[in-house]
């Protein structure tokens, strides 16, 4: 567990939570244990994802994948309790006791949803049934919005949650979220084309050994690209309501665009 948490990444989905629940709040320790949680279930995903049956890579954020380090058996049970570990976190009484049971118990809620078949295992699973054979464009945006948006925005609206926002501001950023999810994933694949195998820390042109449907293989590469754009200036938008406490996320839906790993 602790081998795969702590071998790096972008941490993007704990800073999406702190920082929609710091344009309400800037006591931000008291959300940690949730942003956490966010972690813990991105790298259970991971974890899984790099097995031999599914995406079978032997390279995550430059270092052996958790199975190739210790075994598929173990591999498997970190990322269980992973998973397990992150309700736990989010049921903190030190987090409920100051957020309130009904925000804490909301939250628990979505993030179980955007993890689960209504989310990112629903859209692994569509994920999987579509490689291999072509597909309609709305079928890659559900694929593309479960597998990877969903838990995105959970993570964005979950800090509105626990910061007490209210209906407007979290429609903001739930909108946000879904803009920013879903640019995201079409740059994750436009990088497995065109990234340095030395700054992602793993080997590129996994989605076209697996034969998996991506908007830059559908639409081409530019199209995606101006996509992306699109996509994270709709975001940037969302976010009027906010004013200026916006825009830090606004600064981070740009770095999701322009990032090169």
């Amino acid at each position: 567990m602790r081998y795969s948490v702590f071998a790096g990444g972008k941490r993007l989905r704990p800073i999406l939570l702190l920082t929609a629940a710091a344009t309400k709040n800037e006591d931000l320790k008291v959300y940690l244990p949730a942003a956490c949680a966010l972690e813990c279930i991105h790298t259970y995903s991971l974890i899984h994802d790099d097995l031999p049956a599914m995406d079978d890579d032997d390279l995550r954020r430059g270092r052996p994948t958790c199975h190739k380090r210790f075994g598929e058996a173990l591999a498997i049970l970190a990322g269980d309790a992973l998973l397990t570990l992150a309700f736990e976190l989010l049921s903190l009484k030190e987090l409920v006791a100051r957020v309130g049971p009904l925000a804490a118990l909301e939250t628990i809620s979505l993030v179980a949803q955007a993890a689960g078949v209504a989310g990112m295992v629903g859209g692994q699973t569509a994920d999987i049934l579509a490689e291999g054979r072509e597909i309609a464009p709305e079928e890659l945006k559900f694929i593309h919005f479960h597998k990877t948006a969903a838990l995105i925005q959970a993570s964005v609206v979950a800090g509105g949650v626990l910061a007490g926002c209210n209906s407007r501001e979290l429609g903001a950023l739930r909108l946000y979220g879904e803009k920013i999810g879903l640019a995201f994933q079409i740059v994750d694949d436009i990088l497995d084309i065109t990234g340095d195998e030395a700054l992602l820390g793993k080997p590129v042109g996994s989605d076209l050994r697996h034969g998996k449907p991506t908007y830059p293989q559908m639409f081409g590469l530019q199209a995606a690209r101006d996509q992306a754009y699109k996509l994270v200036s709709e975001a940037e938008k969302a976010l009027e309501p906010l004013g200026d406490r916006g825009d830090v996320l606004k600064a981070i839906a740009r770095y999701i665009v322009e990032r090169k790993m």
